[in-house]
């Protein structure tokens, strides 16, 4: 009787999520929301592979805060600020991409610059905008639920141009994500292609920061795709695998957040650290258990 009970309660418990899930279907501001969380699951999870396995991580983060210098100067001169951080950032990646190539300057020092120099920027365009200062939390933290037509056109745009690219020229951007020195041998144009990825990795990195905010962005593109190479090396299941720990882990994180009433950004973030634990925990347990079979045998 007591088991039969625990068992209807638990039915009725999940029943009444799943109606409440789809409630909130009924408003505009969430439909856009899972829209922006699939479509940085996609763009996050292609791009966030190319970073992992290229070790990028580091110009990513400089990428991430660099922007935020777009942000003031277009604040200042009361244009769109997407539109500036992606304008600073491609600048700036290209600029890393260039000094680091091109001069004596060592990567890790162009990157520590231009990292200085956006969040300087961006912070003294702020205080010079006149009127009151405006507030920058949705692009410091995120604001998934917030996000809206026009920024789920540009997330499209951008997931269709990563798509055809990396479908495109899958074989020539393996080759330059592990091996430069063979790619270069079999004449693929290794500058080109760094060029153009920095810049979508720019992209990437702007278009989704009102998803998780300039803070936590980078960790999106790292998260899920360190989660996916506990379990493959090959380029292609990573990406797959980190798209789909993206999606779990953003919605997980859009309806707890809502729920909650916490910052959205910072619960789909938690969330992918939580995923991250409990993989890294089955990956020990498979080594184990191997292990323990071989000496078995």
């Amino acid at each position: 009787m007591f088991h039969t009970q625990c068992l209807e309660n638990i039915i009725t418990t999940i029943i009444n999520m799943t109606e409440s899930i789809f409630h909130l279907f009924e408003y505009e501001f969430f439909r856009n929301a899972v829209f922006a969380a699939l479509l940085a699951s996609l763009t996050c999870g292609v791009i966030g592979s190319y970073i992992v396995a290229k070790r990028m991580v580091f110009i990513s983060g400089g990428i991430t805060h660099a922007s935020f210098g777009g942000i003031g100067i277009a604040y200042y001169l009361g244009l769109n600020p997407i539109l500036g951080a992606a304008v600073f950032s491609i600048l700036s990646a290209l600029g890393i991409e260039y000094v680091s190539g091109k001069t004596n300057v060592r990567e890790d020092s162009a990157i520590g610059i231009l990292w200085s120099l956006g969040m300087a920027v961006g912070i003294i365009f702020v205080f010079m905008t006149p009127g009151y200062a405006p507030n920058l939390m949705s692009y410091l933290f995120g604001s998934i639920l917030t996000v809206g037509k026009i920024d789920l056109w540009l997330m499209t745009a951008l997931s269709a141009v990563i798509l055809v690219f990396f479908v495109r020229f899958y074989h020539s951007i393996l080759f330059i994500a592990f091996d430069e020195e063979y790619a270069r041998s079999h004449r693929v144009s290794v500058n080109l292609f760094k060029y153009v990825l920095i810049s979508l990795v720019a992209l990437t990195i702007v278009l989704n920061i009102r998803v998780v905010g300039i803070i936590l962005v980078i960790s999106f593109l790292t998260i899920p795709q360190s989660t996916a190479n506990l379990f493959t090396n090959n380029l292609k299941r990573m990406m797959i695998y980190a798209t789909i720990i993206g999606v779990i882990g953003s919605l997980s994180g859009i309806y707890i957040s809502y729920y909650m009433n916490i910052p959205s950004g910072a619960t789909i973030i938690f969330v992918f650290v939580i995923i991250f634990g409990i993989a890294k925990a089955i990956q020990t347990g498979m080594v184990e258990w191997g292990i323990r079979k071989q000496i078995r045998q």
